[in-house]
């Protein structure tokens, strides 16, 4: 493979790399990169919108290059204020373990497990000593610090920045300086702490790493990106069911950009599948195929194809599903209640918001009235296009 072709790979859908010239030296030294991607178990979950950077590293890794996964135990328990307007709350260390063991669980679907290195930033930061700490506050500025978007929006503002935030990007590039990183990975959100790790390496002598910068993903409402707290994600451990239905809710456009950052297929064929879609193929059939390959990498294809399937007779044929939970209430319940007790959603709240939004359903009838007290009798009850629930009310 030319130099070139691997740098197709290293730019695909990627931001930036910074600097291009200097990973093409590295390269040209055909020798394996040692590359660094820090994730902090802040959540037991990980979503679509997190594996765009593992992605990548699959990709690196599948070149032959070195691939170090460090779970930030240690920085976990200081808070990422990348993105933040307040300061973000410190895990506990039970907390930090606990979603760490999930993590693992979870990369080595996409990632090769033998050949991925795990690392802890509490091997070099949990022994070092405060007088090792102090002098690491001294590689930077106060005025460094707040050239931080987020940071200095906060300043401006008057919003609170505790001292203990300035110490987060500095505990981040000191862990590219403690693994000797050549590269390091991340999302746009975290390019000053990628920068930081260059700035540390610089400083003792050595080789600085280059920064590649990859995308935030979109969530389902294709404007805000991926969340959890937003309510617009895809978790890598949904049913096949739940995730195909959200992958077939996402629009025509942004479909185009979930193939580019969540797709292994090659950008030749997703080319291919555009003319396609110019030329009258539905996208819908598009659709089929990203969220075939999805769910095959999370679960297996005989579960993507049944989901498909269960899709299909759900609504292309307009049919709700035989099977779904059943409960009965006491006559008197609220539908709000009704709706979260049978698990259609998370909250009365989130209840109120889809009855005004006319996602909620009772028998193929949106609910109109968010007081309503349904009669005695059972009924099919639906929240969006994914979620049944069969309720009697005695």
């Amino acid at each position: 493979m030319t130099i070139q072709d691997t740098l197709a790979i290293f730019e695909r859908g990627a931001d930036e790399i910074l600097p291009l010239e200097e990973l093409k030296k590295k390269l040209q030294k055909n020798k394996p990169l040692r590359i660094k991607v820090g994730f902090d178990p802040t959540a037991p979950d990980l979503h679509l919108g997190h594996t765009v950077v593992i992605n990548k590293m699959k990709q690196l890794q599948d070149l032959g290059h070195e691939i170090i996964f460090l779970i930030g135990d240690f920085t976990g328990m200081i808070g990422d204020p990348s993105g933040k307007n307040v300061t973000r709350k410190p895990l506990t260390k039970d907390e930090v373990l606990e979603n760490s063991k999930s993590y693992q669980e979870q990369i080595f679907k996409i990632l090769d497990k033998d050949k991925t290195r795990i690392a802890f930033n509490s091997e070099w930061m949990g022994k070092m000593s405060s007088s090792e700490m102090v002098s690491l506050a001294s590689k930077q500025t106060v005025a460094r610090m707040l050239e931080r978007d987020d940071f200095s929006k906060r300043y401006k503002s008057e919003q609170a920045i505790s001292i203990h935030e300035f110490l987060y990007p500095l505990v981040q590039g000191y862990d590219s300086l403690a693994l000797q990183a050549d590269m390091e990975l991340g999302g746009t959100d975290q390019k000053f702490n990628l920068l930081m790790g260059r700035d540390l390496q610089k400083q003792a002598g050595k080789e600085p790493q280059v920064i590649l910068t990859m995308p935030l993903l979109e969530g389902l409402d294709g404007v805000q990106k991926m969340s959890k707290s937003l309510d617009n994600y895809i978790g890598i451990d949904e049913t096949p069911d739940d995730m195909f239905g959200k992958l077939m809710s996402i629009s025509d456009d942004l479909m185009w950009r979930y193939l580019e950052l969540l797709s292994f297929e090659s950008l030749e064929t997703i080319e291919s599948w555009k003319k396609e879609v110019e030329d009258g193929e539905n996208p819908r059939n598009i659709k089929f195929r990203l969220a075939e390959e999805i769910i095959t990498r999370f679960h297996s294809n005989e579960l993507a194809k049944q989901a498909q399937q269960n899709f299909i007779d759900r609504f292309a044929k307009n049919q709700t599903p035989d099977k779904m939970d059943e409960f009965t209430f006491k006559n008197g319940t609220k539908i709000a209640n009704l709706l979260k007790d049978s698990n259609l959603v998370s909250s009365t709240s989130e209840a109120f918001r889809m009855i005004k939004q006319g996602a909620a359903k009772m028998d193929g009838e949106k609910i109109t009235n968010k007081d309503l007290e349904p009669t005695a009798g059972t009924s099919v009850y639906q929240v969006g296009k994914r979620k049944f629930a069969r309720v009697t009310i005695s």
